[in-house]
């Protein structure tokens, strides 16, 4: 099974997830909140760093969590305007559709 390639919109909303978490973690260290949702501090930091754009779901539960953070609140300020909350953007060309236009 093939995955399809990640929109720009998916790319935007995995960053500014990790920008949220980063911020509620504040002074905390990522190990620390990182061991306390039984994820690995390598996984957290990837996420904080949008280097996962889209992480399971569970994972982002038991961050949330951890920080103290509502996932309903979370979800809406990591909606991109304009779309629904984890629907792709089609308006957005995917990776592949811009390699084909450049080249």
């Amino acid at each position: 099974m093939v995955r399809e390639p990640l929109s720009i919109a998916d790319h935007l909303r995995g960053e500014r997830l990790g920008e949220l978490l980063r911020e509620a973690r504040g002074s905390r260290s990522i190990t620390e909140v990182a061991l306390q949702a039984g994820i690995s501090p390598e996984t957290l930091r990837k996420i904080e760093r949008g280097r996962i754009p889209t992480p399971a779901f569970f994972t982002v539960v038991a961050v949330a969590g951890v920080l103290g953070l509502s996932v309903d609140a979370l979800l809406a300020q990591v909606s991109l305007p304009g779309t629904a909350a984890g629907a792709t953007d089609e308006a957005a060309p995917s990776a592949e559709g811009e390699r084909r236009a450049v080249g």
